[in-house]
């Protein structure tokens, strides 16, 4: 017995010609094929779909409902295989979803992600922000970026650079409390904390030679990466900020970098997407133009 969908593209193309030896011609198989396949379809269904004669066959009422409806099925099928690309079209289509850190996202995904979508009108985003651990698996997601460490074999992951913390204060701040000179003169100055939202606790600070140090009373808590750097800027108190963050505000001298000489080793940062199956144009488009502006 024939593959159902194959037995419905021969229908179909018999419904259209005037005989099933043309049928067979257009399809590139022989009208023996052609009719044993119409043979198999009137079996199933029950109902006669041509009327033979020894010069035409013409398909009957209910075998031209029967092909307007087939038709209609086997063209919806054929678009599911479509690419993202239509030929002839420089355009990508669907949907894409990305996983990346809040401020990460705000400050360096977005510029990134608007003039791509400027340039692809017909390709979608589905941005999620969060500090929090997403698993890109479980969550669907096609395209992570993350700061720190990826060892999952479950994903691709590209190295794209080096993300630097620092330990900053506005001018006006060190000038006002002056600035630490180790990281227990911490313990006697404004700072603030950023909380983890997994744990609930603040993120520890982290220095040269695996040393760590966690605020106890922050002038600002909070799990909010932005909030945190309004503050820091504002002069509330010192902070841990990330270069991605921070690197405008040094550049201006709104802040100063201090501890400079406890500086820890920079963090990594990642691409990543799930390893399943072939990869769309449109998500290997997103992948590699973050590759290539994130690399930068």
């Amino acid at each position: 017995m024939l593959n159902r969908l194959e037995m419905l593209r021969i229908f179909c193309a018999a419904a259209e010609a005037t005989s099933f030896k043309e049928a067979a011609h257009r399809l590139g198989i022989s009208p023996q094929a052609v009719t044993r396949a119409v043979k198999e379809l009137e079996q199933l269904q029950g109902e006669l779909l041509f009327h033979r004669n020894t010069r035409q066959v013409q398909v009957t009422q209910v075998g031209e409902e029967l092909a307007a409806k087939a038709k209609e099925r086997l063209l919806a099928v054929d678009d599911l295989f479509q690419t993202s690309a239509k030929p002839g079209s420089n355009e990508l289509h669907g949907r894409v979803r990305i996983t990346a850190p809040i401020g990460f996202g705000h400050k360096r995904l977005m510029p990134i992600l608007m003039k791509l979508t400027a340039a692809h009108p017909q390709l979608d985003i589905d941005l999620t922000l969060s500090d929090e651990r997403v698993d890109v698996v479980d969550e669907k997601i096609d395209i992570g970026v993350r700061i720190g460490f990826i060892r999952d074999s479950r994903f691709i992951a590209r190295q794209l650079a080096k993300v630097y913390l620092h330990v900053v204060g506005t001018p006006d701040l060190i000038a006002r409390v002056g600035a630490p000179v180790s990281i227990d003169s911490l313990n006697q100055m404004p700072v603030t904390g950023l909380i983890d939202r997994n744990t609930g606790r603040f993120w520890p600070w982290i220095f040269a030679a695996d040393k760590q140090w966690t605020p106890t009373q922050p002038r600002l808590s909070s799990a909010d990466t932005e909030a945190e750097l309004i503050a820091v800027t504002s002069g509330l108190g010192f902070g841990q900020i990330p270069d991605f963050l921070a690197s405008e505000f040094l550049a201006e001298n709104k802040l100063k970098i201090v501890l400079e000489k406890f500086s820890p080793e920079p963090w990594d940062l990642y691409i990543y997407r799930p390893q399943r199956g072939p990869v769309p144009a449109r998500i290997r488009l997103v992948f590699d133009t973050l590759v290539e502006a994130l690399s930068e």
